[in-house]
């Protein structure tokens, strides 16, 4: 076995020993299919008021931009699909914000497994990237064969659906690569037809402004009124598109105990998230991304699902 295989095969058994679902290396370089994509989705205004992703449009495609010398990117899946869910007749949050802060819970195991290569191979440089750079995270979980990019614009893999975390190491190292995946949506448009807001505006392509978690998370203004009655009492992020999908009949609950709600969120009804306090919003969601939206945030999502 030659040292590129070995290490590869190394950090691929560490990152299952560490809690991620599944790993899967590509070589880091220039996403040639994404560039002619991320342009025109940028120029037809689909990020809204994202600005952010109008930033560092060369380092989205380039890791190398990045990541001095980069050779290879590591993609990691952690899953976080949960046991328990959110009574159906209440407000809704998006599971993936049950429990903490997936970029602090993430960060430290990529820490862990940046110090696993470290001692076992010398010394590699490299930056741990958790959904807070300019890093395409699907496009490079897609082309290290971990899944394929589905019609609602997530990342979809077989065996477990698309309830799970997309992050990378990229790394000046060489490695062994995987090949993509292939896609399985087939003739399904099953989230096409259940988005409320029609914010998957063709398969493939979800225009972000018209997304029921843009205007719940980044929008910092007053939700439009057009929208009123849309949301299916969604008040921080939406599922709607992966709980339709029927590869996620395949999801498995997750055993990060991290990602576990506080009993409160999953028992809170209507009448309590309406009256709900600055108290009770900071003990529920303590450590939690909801706090992204802030207690205001909170309170005119809740405001505009009454109206």
């Amino acid at each position: 076995m030659s040292s590129k295989e070995e290490y590869t095969k190394q950090i691929k058994e560490e990152a299952k020993r560490l809690g991620f679902l599944s790993c899967g290396i590509s070589k880091a370089n220039f996403l040639e299919e994404e560039a002619p994509r991320l342009e025109k989705w940028l120029n037809n205004n689909m990020h809204g008021e994202m600005q952010y992703m109008e930033n560092h449009f060369d380092k989205r495609l380039d890791p190398r931009l990045l990541v001095e010398g980069a050779r290879s990117v590591i993609s990691l899946l952690l899953n976080y699909y949960p046991e328990q869910k959110q009574d159906e007749n209440s407000y809704k949050i998006s599971k993936y914000a049950y429990g903490q802060d997936y970029h602090h819970v993430i960060k430290s195991k990529l820490r862990l497994l940046q110090e696993f290569i470290t001692s076992k191979i010398g010394a590699v440089s490299g930056r741990a990237f958790v959904d807070s750079a300019p890093v395409l995270d699907k496009a490079w979980a897609a082309k290290s064969g971990l899944g394929w990019i589905g019609k609602h614009s997530n990342l979809l893999t077989q065996q477990v659906g698309s309830f799970y975390f997309i992050a990378e190491l990229i790394v000046d190292l060489d490695l062994e690569y995987d090949l993509p995946a292939t896609d399985h949506c087939g003739t399904c448009t099953a989230c096409i037809d259940a988005c409320p807001t029609d914010a998957i505006v063709d398969p493939y392509v979800v225009d972000g402004s018209k997304c029921i978690s843009y205007f719940t998370i980044e929008l910092k203004n007053e939700i439009p009124q057009d929208y009123q009655g849309q949301f299916k009492d969604w008040m921080f992020g939406c599922d709607i598109c992966q709980d339709v999908c029927p590869w996620n009949r395949f999801s498995k609950p997750h055993n990060e105990p991290l990602f576990n709600p506080k009993p409160e969120l999953l028992a809170m009804t209507k009448k309590e998230w309406e009256e709900v306090t600055t108290d009770v919003f900071q003990k529920v969601f303590q450590k939690s991304a909801v706090k992204r939206t802030k207690f205001s945030g909170l309170q005119r999502n809740i405001r505009f699902l009454k109206e």
